[in-house]
């Protein structure tokens, strides 16, 4: 695995969540951000929502700066009684999609997000992105 997310590693998750959304015809937006949540790559399919656009760079955001999957940021606001106004940052999403990415040692080092089908969809492909990038990173 490694401890910087770098430009390369960036390209590589947009490159396999892009080739995995024409292999089953999703329109999809892929955004990979540093650990503070900026902005390192974007991405989109041809036919992607002007929305799930914004959505994705706000769900990789959220779970970079938050430091965990945004479906679980939305939990916690829910089972506190919290709105996601709480943080006081308009681009932090409860919306399910955006998933941390850690370093060998555990750190996070920055965030995906995927947007453009179901939540739960989005989710699973960006924890199935990072797990296969990393693993052929590490072979």
């Amino acid at each position: 695995m490694m401890n910087t997310l770098t430009l390369d590693i960036s390209h590589a998750l947009i490159g396999a969540s892009l080739d995995w959304a024409n292999m089953n015809n999703e329109n999809i937006a892929v955004a990979v951000v540093d650990s503070a949540g900026e902005l390192i790559a974007f991405s989109r399919a041809d036919g992607a929502s002007p929305q799930s656009c914004v959505l994705a760079q706000n769900k990789a955001y959220t779970s970079a700066r938050d430091r965990q999957k945004t479906s679980q940021l939305a939990a916690w606001a829910k089972e506190t009684h919290k709105t996601l106004g709480f943080w006081t940052d308009p681009r932090i999403t409860g919306m399910a999609g955006g998933v941390p990415i850690e370093s060998t040692s555990g750190k996070v080092i920055g965030g995906i997000g995927i947007s453009g089908m179901a939540e739960e969809a989005d989710e699973r492909l960006a924890m199935d992105i990072i797990a296969a990038v990393m693993r052929d990173r590490t072979e």
